[in-house]
């Protein structure tokens, strides 16, 4: 299995950006994905999970949407009213079992996507 993300970049302060992650080698119609992030000295932590429902660390919710589609085997980013804070690499994850905002609950990582926010 791979996963492929994509999308990320420089924006300023209040800026947007879409983050992609293709996945390949499986079908991800029954997969509970998530997105997380990890800025320099600091651990990986939750962002947001797509299964049936979505859910979002209490830092984005209402900046960041997460959203899939099963036909392209790909899930989204999209994130609003981008700060500083949250200048950090962004992953995509398949979740294998235990509790959703947990990076240990997630098996399949791709490779990251730098996300910079900065005037």
């Amino acid at each position: 299995v791979q996963l492929q993300a994509s999308g990320g970049g420089l924006v300023q302060p209040g800026g947007s950006l879409r983050l992609s992650c293709v996945v390949s080698g499986r079908t991800i119609t029954n997969d509970y994905m998530a997105w997380f992030r990890q800025a320099p000295g600091k651990e990986r932590e939750f962002v947001a999970f797509i299964g049936w429902n979505t859910y979002y660390a209490d830092s984005v919710k209402g900046r960041f949407a997460a959203s899939r589609d099963n036909a392209k085997n790909t899930v989204y980013l999209q994130m609003n009213s981008l700060k500083p804070e949250d200048t950090a690499v962004y992953y995509c994850a398949i979740k294998a079992s235990g509790v959703l905002y947990s990076a240990t609950a997630y098996n399949d990582w791709g490779q990251g996507t730098q996300v910079t926010v900065s005037s």
